[in-house]
Order: structure tokens, then C-alpha cells, then sequence
């Protein structure tokens, strides 16, 4: 048996004919940018995540740009101030901090949650940090009540990197609402994924909202004034119509998700693999399932050899990447561990039965 990763298309598969409809409504309307794709879209995910207001833009890289740098617009941040952000991210969480000259502050994550340890951001706080950024990685919510009383105390922003984690719950909240400002991705591989690039920004702050609009297109929020030196990041008609139909089901496919996850957790019994601890099933939507395990090497050669496909998140952390030799003296145990060990199992809404229990047969046999 062969089971990819991720079949895109047999995700899009399960919404073929309402997709198809709206692109062809798209196309028919003559109308490509900033319509009313857009406009429903940006009201619909606002309703859906529970803020005030959703700012479309091109990717998820982007989505942070432009909070960080609507913050120094506003004058609430200025280049060398610093940000907080989890060590084991994906680059893209600290890329954004950079890109506007801002200092990243690696912290380590929790060795079971994979999250940002809130025990550990207090001690990394100095006179020049203006704000954290907590990451949902893998689809688990990373927000904690220590988290929200280390922000009042210190007055800092906190911004979400929600990119993994479209409709996860914090005590009934959905991510993406918890902080002042946060940012979507809707890469395809997403839970809430278009047929290309595409992000958002969601916040309660309309000034906030306001300056991220006008960055995002080309520093104007009327047309050939330029309050800032913005560029063009929009999300396109078209990716707006695919999400609108996604967003629909989107709480249908992320419970398909919890159910693979249980059923992982369940049945699969290896002493050498280290499963996900959950303790609350409505703060995962499972964007991957991340297991642990020595010598991943030889395990993910083993699931390969018998048609498997698992991916790995992340191989390098972006402390000893190249593009950050500044940081590569960094010594952060536990993030190494996660990235030496770390390997995500295939799991969508679109994965079969017959592949789910393969898959738990193949690791119970290795």
C-alpha cells in the first residue's frame, strides 16, 4: 500500500462541484482583486475566529510582516526592540521579526507540548521587549493564563502565529482571537488551505487593522496617496471564493483530524515512539501529528520502505540555520531534541480507514 503525506487533491475532491462554483463565479464576474470575494470572506472569518476585524493579505509570512510593521508605523515598536518567540518554529515566526529589524528572543518550548514553556518567557524579558509571539504549532493551542498575566504585567503585545491552527479552541475561544493581533496562512497543505498562497490578519484594534490594509497595498488607503512605504500583498478574488467554501467545513475536517488522532493514540503501542499528550481535544486541530523517536532516520526509512510517507517538522531549527548565523551559538537542548527526533504521520480529513490502520500496523511492527 501506498499512503502520501498529504493528497491536496483528495481533499479538494470532497468540495469539487461548490470550489469549481466559485472560481467560475470569479472568473464570470470580471472582478480578480479587493471585491466582494474578499469582503464576504474577511466577514465570514471574522464571525468565525471572533474578532472584530480580518485583513486579507498574500501568505502567512506576510500576515506577520505587516502586524509588526503596523506596530512600528504606529509608533508602538521601533527597529532593535524584541520579540519573544518560540526556538522551535518554523522560520517563518522569526523571519517576519527580522524583516523589520526587530531582535527575536528564542525561548525554549515545553518537551511535551511543543509549545512555547511560559515558565521559561519572564527571565527572557528585558527592557527592550515589546511583545511575544506565541506559535500554535502543529495545531495545538499554545496561549496560557501565565502567558496573559506576563503580557499585562510587562504591557506587551501578544501576537498569534496562527498558521497550523484554524479553528482551535482555548476555552471556547477560538485561536487567532486570544492576543491584540494575529496571523493566518492558508498555504494549501493548511487546515483552512486555498489553491495557492493566502493569508490574514485578525484583531480586535480597527487602527490596527487600518495600517495593515494600507501596507498591504502598497501603503494606500486611498488610491494614489501613500501614508507608507507598504507593497502589494493581497489576497486574491479567487483564493477568497475557495476559502469561503472551505471555511464551511472547516469544523467537520478538523474533527475528522482528532478522530485519525485518537485513533493513534489509541492503537498504536511501540515503546520507542513518543505519542502527542493531550489533555483538552478542542485546543488540537492536529495541522500534523508529531510522534518522537530515536534514530528517526531509521524509522522514517523503514515507514518509507513500506509505502508511508511521513514528513518531517522541522529537520533544522532556525537557530542553526545559515541565514541566522548570528545565532548559531546558541545552545537550546531542548528545541535540538525536538528537531532530531521529531516526525509527523499522514493525517487529513481525507485519510482512509484502510490507510489509518496500515499505518498503526507498520509502527506497531517496527
Amino acid at each position: 500500500m501506498q499512503v502520501p503525506f498529504l493528497s491536496l487533491r483528495d481533499i479538494t475532491d470532497k468540495y469539487s462541484k461548490e470550489i469549481h462554483d466559485a472560481v467560475s463565479r470569479v472568473i464570470d464576474s470580471g472582478w480578480y482583486l479587493q471585491g466582494n470575494e474578499n469582503a464576504t470572506f474577511e466577514a465570514n472569518y471574522s464571525q468565525y475566529i471572533g474578532t472584530k476585524y480580518t485583513v486579507g493579505v498574500a501568505n502567512g509570512l506576510d500576515a506577520l510582516v505587516w502586524i509588526l510593521r503596523a506596530y512600528i508605523e504606529l509608533g508602538l515598536m521601533a527597529p532593535g526592540d524584541e520579540v519573544i518567540v518560540p526556538a522551535n518554529t518554523y522560520i517563518a515566526s522569526i523571519l517576519a521579526i527580522t524583516e523589520n529589524k526587530l531582535t527575536p528572543v528564542l525561548v525554549e518550548p515545553d518537551i511535551y507540548t511543543y509549545q512555547i514553556d511560559d515558565t521559561k518567557i519572564e527571565t527572557a524579558i528585558t527592557p527592550k521587549t515589546k511583545a511575544i509571539m506565541i506559535v500554535h504549532l502543529y495545531g495545538r493551542c499554545a496561549y496560557t493564563e501565565k502567558i496573559k498575566e506576563i503580557c499585562k504585567k510587562y504591557n506587551l503585545r501578544l501576537i498569534e502565529d496562527n498558521a497550523q491552527a484554524h479553528g482551535c479552541l482555548y476555552r471556547g475561544k477560538k485561536t487567532g482571537s486570544l492576543g491584540d493581533a494575529a496571523g493566518h496562512s492558508f498555504y494549501p497543505g493548511k487546515n483552512l488551505g486555498a489553491l495557492g498562497d493566502g493569508g490574514a490578519v485578525t484583531t480586535d484594534n480597527e487602527e490596527l487593522a487600518l495600517a495593515v490594509r494600507s501596507l498591504a497595498n502598497y501603503g494606500s488607503s486611498k488610491k494614489y496617496v501613500f501614508q507608507y512605504q507598504g507593497r502589494n500583498s493581497r489576497l486574491d478574488e479567487i483564493q477568497a471564493a475557495v476559502l469561503n467554501v472551505k471555511l464551511k467545513h472547516l469544523d467537520e475536517d478538523n474533527n475528522l483530524r482528532r478522530e485519525v488522532a485518537q485513533k493513534y493514540i489509541e492503537c498504536i503501542d511501540n515503546s520507542k515512539i513518543i505519542l502527542p499528550d493531550i489533555d483538552d481535544w478542542s485546543a488540537n486541530v492536529f495541522h500534523v501529528f508529531p510522534i518522537r523517536i530515536k534514530h528517526r532516520d531509521y524509522f522514517q526509512k523503514y515507514i518509507f520502505d513500506n509505502g508511508i510517507q511521513a514528513s518531517i517538522h522541522y529537520p533544522i531549527p532556525p537557530h542553526k540555520q545559515e541565514c541566522y548565523r548570528e545565532l548559531n551559538y546558541l545552545s537550546l537542548p531542548v528545541t535540538e531534541q525536538i528537531h532530531d527526533e521529531e516526525i509527523s504521520l499522514p493525517i487529513s480529513p481525507a485519510l482512509k480507514k484502510v490507510e489509518m490502520e496500515y499505518i498503526i500496523d507498520i509502527i506497531n511492527n517496527y
